[in-house]
Order: structure tokens, then sequence, then C-alpha cells
């Protein structure tokens, strides 16, 4: 089983507009496995060990982080920073394990959106109604690799993938390792240097006919996570 752990509002994870139910028959297609949506507050240790689950994907997030309640992330940070299961965050659950693996959480009171950076004097405002002001990678990007690992298998140096985005990590957390980058923003893919934690920026999961990088980055871990062959 694959769980999502979905990262928008609790009232609209279970809708069929948050996209959710689209990902789900896409991985179920790719693996032939069953998957389950949750809430990202509602996952802990205890439920995640009544359920036979083989690897999470973390969603992005239309949420800025100053209106995320710290207390809700506590069971699921718990989980992820003990299990050995295999985990991809994307775009905003990348920033998600960044906030993780960065902080001691009970000592937070308050998350913060940490943007990429301010817009240029005279440089074009591509998405003013969703951070206005604010740089935002948008669209299809270059994104180059920086180090060898399994999820690059097939890739030759770089890949093409959706980016949306204004927020990036600034700081790598201890043990991660430093997988990719591109010109706008460092900290494109990094990697648990013990475990199969994977974290990218962009979104592997929203590939199409025009650019499968992404899928073929999906593939490649769900491999890691024995799903696939």
């Amino acid at each position: 089983m694959i769980l999502i752990a979905s990262m928008e509002r609790i009232g609209e994870t279970y809708e069929t507009s948050s996209g959710h139910h689209a990902l789900k028959c896409k991985f179920e297609d790719m693996t032939g496995c069953p998957v389950l949506v949750q809430h990202y507050s509602q996952i802990t240790a205890k439920l995640v060990d009544t359920l036979p689950v083989d690897a999470i994907f973390i969603t992005g997030t239309s949420v800025p982080w100053s209106e995320v309640g710290v207390k809700d992330l506590y069971g699921f940070c718990d989980f992820v920073r003990d299990t050995e299961l295999p985990i991809h965050g994307a775009c905003g659950g990348h920033q998600l394990l960044g906030i993780f693996f960065n902080n001691d959480l009970r000592t937070v009171d308050k998350l913060d959106n940490n943007w990429m950076r301010k817009l240029h004097p005279n440089e074009p405002d591509s998405m003013p109604d969703y951070h206005p002001g604010w740089f935002t990678e948008s669209g299809v990007w270059p994104v180059q690799i920086i180090a060898a690992d399994p999820i690059f298998d097939s890739f030759d140096g770089s890949l093409m993938v959706r980016e949306a985005h204004a927020g990036e990590i600034k700081t790598l957390p201890p043990d991660f390792v430093h997988l990719a980058r591109n010109d706008n923003c460092e900290i494109q893919a990094m990697r648990h240097k013990d475990r199969p934690i994977y974290g990218t920026q962009f979104h592997p999961e929203a590939w199409n006919d025009d650019y499968s990088d992404g899928k073929r980055f999906m593939e490649n871990f769900f491999r890691i996570a024995g799903l696939i062959q």
C-alpha cells in the first residue's frame, strides 16, 4: 500500500477537486498497489502500524506555513523522524521534511514561509494572485543532478520537471545529502544519508506525455520501495 499524506486543508483533502484522487489513480496504475489518502494531522506511527504501508508520498500544499498549526504536525513528525519506510515529499512535502529534520517542533511556536527571493525591479510578476512581489518558479524547468543516487537511474545529468513554488528549504538538514539544484533554487532534491527519505522541490508526480521525466523519477522511487521491478 502507498499512503499519500495530504498537506492541504483537512476539509479539502478528500474532495476530488484537491487532485488527490487523480494522483491516487496515477500511482495505482503505475504500481498496481492500493493507495490511501490521509490528512497529515491524522498520520501517526500508531496508525501506520495498523496498515500494510510500503511507501509514503507527501503532497505539496497551497496553505502558507504560517497558517499550519505546529501541534497538528507532532504525530506525523515523530513518525517520519523514526520510520524506516520509504518516503518522498514533493514541493510543500519537501519543505515539510526540511522543517521536521531542521527543527525540534516542540520548541517552535509558528512556522515561517521561506520565500526564494523578492522580485527584481521591473521583473514581471508571473503569479500576482499567488505570492505577489515574490519570485515564483512555475512551469517546467531543468534541474541539475549533482550527486549520484538510485533515484536518478536512467537520467543523464539533468531532468525537466514541473515546478510550482515560491518557497524553498534554505538549509540542508543534518544527515541529508544534497542531490540536485538549479539556478532558481539550490536544494531541488535531497535524501537522508541512511534511510530512503527523499525530498524534491519539484513535482515529479505531475508528469505528462510531453514532459515524462517525472514519471521515470517516480518509477525509480517506487522501485526503491520494492513496489515495481
